[in-house]
């Protein structure tokens, strides 16, 4: 008897039907799980494996206060209010001050310095005449020292400009994570990476042709935000699913939580997108995420469903509505009580005024960082490994030089009644340290564009005469600051190039002048014919020496400032006259961490001897001069008669070019003020950038130039009148530095024949 064959009762076809409808589930059952174990691998690595492209982040110098430091009460306010601090103390809170006159009592913040990490502190500071008398901390003992959490300044993004400060979730303050959780997902403590209510929800909405929405975990989120593209479509929801499960089975809760907290877009600041709770606390708020509030914790968290569409600073009502929302959810889940829910209500949003736009409030300052940190590091580097530079800026000196050159420029604008507009540059340097304090490239400080201060190369003008006098003061033998200077008319006549016939501002001459006269009223034609004495070479060896690298024309011109200079490179010329002969390079950077706090790189103090401190010692006194009588005496409105200074006015041919560069006992400053299009602005040294110069050393501490006496020179009184000895009873007798042996040996006619050798010192005549 035979059996019946399986299926022997079925039709053929319908066999082979169901035969290929298994194959085809077996093949999609294989994909699936092939699929999976792919995404579970792509999960694991990238999750465990990415890291997030961190720009590096920059911040200006943190304030020192010390007994003795030069700062006045208004000014540590200033400072305080631009890190964000609030004015009230709140027992040990963090980032809050009290004044009382010349008293403050503040309460730092915590913060990881190159020397280590430094905590919060209680300190009570004195001034007195415009410095701290005293600093003591909550238990009234004195301290040598006290550091303020330096502003961060900017960033060098990566290419596509996310922006983030990683947090940990300890740091994040409990009641923003219950905010999140009440609003966006209630359930995240209890699922699996996925909420079967509201996938429901979502395929009813996409089978309704409503598209995919909705039924999404944070889980899914940080999937779609950190694996996925924002296509909506049902392969990429499918895909997140997964991806979810498998996310939420290999990490806990607190370690996804605390991605998607670092990871979630939050808003935009012109090109940089905001993204993680701890840049958006600084974005919004002006402090750490660890001093967040209730309301601006639930703030935060409503912007999350749109940052564009509850930007408080766009939309305020929109987004105190959103943040009351999330507020009354909270409370309806029992996150906070009755008290708590009605305080946080009645607070106002609190954000700060809109933030500057673009990546830094000193886009031209960071530019030089840049350039100085790509010297010793790769661009992929600063973009994405989470950097902290450490930099120069003084803020409070920065913001006074944006003022002084934006007003300047304003007022000089309007009394012209141009089309044009005029521009300019400035850059300030520490006389000591050659660090840079300060730098604008241009009038609008925001700009990010063309950065005169390092770009603008201009001619300089008589910027350049010093090194002609400091080359003839260096042979003491042949010139002092009275030896007299031919300032008649000069044709030079040099193969290869025109005649140069050099002319004086006033179109005057004025016959023999001493050496120091002819630099504090910048004559050309004795500044000329000194020049070429000296043999255009020399000079131009001077000019090296004083730190410019570029080669210079051959040409006698080039003695007058036929030279093009940037702003910065002008500074470094200067810098070397101001700090006594010295070469000390500007620099911007400080110290560079790792994005852990570990230190990477010291940028040390780089200082090379140039010159002999005696002949720099007397171009500075002659320098002086340029201030006290000469060119740049119109600086007497701006500042006080105990700050002694010394500069040097610069006007280029057809009036073009408008230069100041000046020293304190402290602090450099060169200004450049001009058209873009080299179109004549009928300015002088002194009538444009001398102004903003004086403006800006006006408006901030500087200590009076008295450089310390060389002990190879000797002072001497002199007759101005025939550059011969004289005494202090001589009508105009003044006293002049010289190189010992180089003064003059004769009297003057109004030295009394009796009192031969009267010039010499009572010390000195009883030796002889």
């Amino acid at each position: 008897m035979r059996l019946p064959r399986p299926f022997a009762h079925v039709p053929w076809r319908r066999l082979f039907t169901w035969r290929r409808v298994r194959v085809a589930l077996l093949i999609v059952a294989l994909a699936v799980v092939g699929f999976a174990l792919y995404l579970d691998f792509e999960v694991r690595h990238a999750f465990e494996g990415r890291r997030f492209a961190l720009p590096a982040r920059v911040y200006a110098r943190a304030l020192e206060l010390y007994p003795g430091a030069r700062i006045d009460p208004d000014a540590l306010a200033r400072e305080l209010k631009l890190l964000g601090y609030h004015e009230g103390l709140r027992g040990a809170e963090p980032a809050r001050y009290e004044q009382h006159g010349d008293e403050f009592r503040l309460v730092t913040r915590a913060f990881n310095f190159w020397d280590g990490p430094q905590a919060a502190q209680d300190l009570r500071v004195d001034f007195r005449d415009g410095r701290v008398s005293a600093l003591r901390d909550s238990g009234a003992h004195n301290l040598a020292l006290a550091r303020l959490d330096p502003m961060r300044i900017g960033g060098i993004y990566p290419a596509h400009n996310e922006d983030r400060l990683l947090v940990r979730l300890d740091e994040i303050p409990p009641h923003l994570v219950e905010a999140l959780v009440a609003i966006e997902d209630r359930k995240f403590f209890s699922h699996h990476g996925i909420d079967p209510r509201g996938l429901a929800r979502a395929f009813v909405s996409t089978v309704s042709g409503r598209g995919v929405q909705g039924g999404s975990t944070l889980t899914q989120q940080l999937v779609k935000n950190f694996f996925l593209s924002p296509e909506r479509t049902l392969r990429r929801k499918f895909t997140e699913i997964i991806m979810a499960v498998l996310l939420e089975l290999h990490y806990e809760k607190n370690e996804i939580l605390e991605t998607y907290l670092n990871e979630i877009y939050l808003g935009q600041d012109r090109n940089r997108a905001i993204h993680g709770v701890g840049l958006a606390a600084h974005f919004y708020f002006n402090k750490p995420i660890k001093e967040l509030t209730l309301p601006e914790s639930a703030l935060l968290v409503g912007m999350v469903k749109g940052p564009g569409l509850y930007n408080p600073h766009r939309h305020p009502d929109r987004a105190l509505a959103r943040r009351d929302l999330v507020l009354a959810e909270m409370h309806r889940q029992t996150a906070i009580d009755d008290a708590r829910f009605q305080a946080a209500r009645a607070t106002p949003l609190g954000v700060v005024a809109k933030p500057s736009l673009g990546t830094s409030p000193h886009p031209a300052f960071l530019d030089l960082v840049r350039r100085h940190l790509k010297r010793d590091y790769h661009e992929e580097d600063l973009r994405s490994e989470g950097l902290l530079v450490f930099t120069t800026l003084d803020p409070l000196i920065q913001r006074a030089a944006e003022a002084a050159l934006s007003g300047r420029l304003a007022a000089l604008d309007r009394s012209r009644s141009r089309e044009r507009t005029l521009e300019g540059a400035v850059v300030v340097t520490s006389t000591q340290s050659g660090e840079v304090m300060a730098l604008v490239g241009g009038r609008d400080p925001l700009y990010e564009g063309f950065n005169r201060a390092l770009d603008a190369e201009r001619p300089v003008g008589s910027l350049l005469k010093p090194a002609i006098f400091l080359t003839a003061l260096a042979r003491p033998d042949v010139y002092t600051l009275a030896t007299r200077l031919d300032d008649s008319p000069l044709v030079w006549k040099s193969r290869g190039a025109p005649d140069w016939e050099p002319q004086n501002y006033d179109k005057t001459s004025h016959g023999e002048v001493p050496l120091r006269t002819a630099l504090a009223q910048s004559y050309n034609q004795a500044t000329a014919r000194l020049g070429i004495t000296l043999g255009v070479p020399e000079v131009h060896r001077t000019v090296h020496a004083l730190g410019i690298a570029r080669e210079l024309s051959p040409y006698a011109s080039s003695l007058l400032g036929a030279v093009e200079l940037s702003p910065l490179e002008v500074t470094q010329m200067y810098q070397t006259i101001a700090s006594g002969g010295f070469r000390t390079p500007p620099r911007a950077v400080r110290e560079v961490l790792t994005a852990d706090g570990k230190p990477l790189q010291r940028y040390g103090l780089r200082v090379e001897k140039a010159f002999e401190p005696e002949p720099v010692y007397l171009l500075t006194a002659a320098m002086q001069d340029v201030v006290r009588e000469g060119t740049a005496q119109g600086l007497r409105r701006y500042l006080p008669d105990t700050l002694a200074v010394a500069g040097k006015t610069g006007t280029t041919d057809e009036l073009r070019d408008s230069w100041f560069a000046g020293f304190s006992g402290d602090r450099l400053a060169v200004v450049w003020v001009g058209y873009d299009d080299n179109h004549p602005a009928a300015l002088t040294g002194a009538s444009g950038a001398m102004t903003v110069w004086g403006e800006l050393m006006a408006a901030i501490p500087n200590e009076p130039l008295v450089p310390p006496v060389p002990e190879q020179i000797e002072i001497v009184w002199i007759d101005p009148a025939n550059g011969l000895r004289a005494n202090a009873d001589c009508a105009g007798a003044l006293e002049l530095p010289f190189y010992r042996g180089s003064a003059p040996t004769a009297n003057s006619p109004c030295v009394p024949a009796h009192a031969e050798g009267s010039g010499k010192s009572w010390w000195q005549r009883l030796f002889e």
